[in-house]
């Protein structure tokens, strides 16, 4: 049986924002229940009380405000190390019977440095590669004979260490990036294990996301 808490609450998981929002407690409750009450009553087919439905909007931030605010809060109060590279470019090919032989090749090219930065991913049609600028025309070099679909340079990382819970706790990747796009960062790519992750931004960006990162252990 539908109820008026649990169609406010199925139609709040669809928005994010507004749910991050109202954990934040900066939102009014009466307002946003003004607005969304003609969905919340499609849905139930028929009228309904606007302060049943701000009722319903006040026990789920409350419900919230625990789930967010505290279990995500612990894990972000214990981000490890914060690591800058700047200077990086970032790769896409097309998927061959090649790649990675070439791949390869490069990976036997570029060993002997242990302060170059390089990560590769692989997807069902495309393969990514980042790497130390310096490289550059060894990269294009080893991959000459493979599809470049697209580089970008003049780019940056930040990598951060998670502690071991973060695997069990929903939500903090969501946190951490919905902290960044507020701040209008553009992510160019990102990279992760079980716990750590990177994140490739523009150089002229990159002050600002590792501020929204640094504050987010306050």
């Amino acid at each position: 049986m539908k109820t008026v808490a649990s169609v406010v609450e199925k139609y709040l998981k669809t928005k994010p924002f507004l749910l991050s929002s109202l954990s934040e407690g900066i939102i009014n409750l009466t307002s946003l229940a003004r607005i969304i009450m003609p969905e919340i009553e499609m849905h139930l087919g028929k009228d309904i009380k606007q302060g049943a439905v701000v009722m319903a909007l006040k026990r789920i931030s409350e419900e919230l405000d625990f789930k967010i605010s505290h279990r995500v809060a612990k894990v972000l109060q214990n981000l490890g190390e914060i690591t800058v590279r700047s200077s990086l470019t970032d790769y896409t090919y097309e998927i061959s019977e090649t790649l990675l032989e070439n791949q390869s090749k490069l990976m036997f090219e570029i060993k002997t440095n242990k302060n170059l930065f390089y990560t590769s991913s692989r997807g069902v049609n495309e393969t990514n590669i980042v790497v130390s600028s310096e490289v550059n025309s060894i990269v294009e070099e080893c991959l000459k004979s493979e599809k470049l679909l697209s580089k970008n340079e003049n780019l940056s990382s930040i990598t951060v260490k998670l502690p071991h819970e973060n695997v069990s706790v929903p939500g903090v990747y969501y946190y951490i990036f919905q902290s960044l796009a507020w701040e209008g960062i553009t992510i160019d790519e990102v990279i992760s294990t079980s716990n750590e992750f990177t994140i490739i931004v523009n150089e002229n960006q990159i002050d600002v996301a590792f501020s929204v990162i640094k504050d987010l252990k306050k």
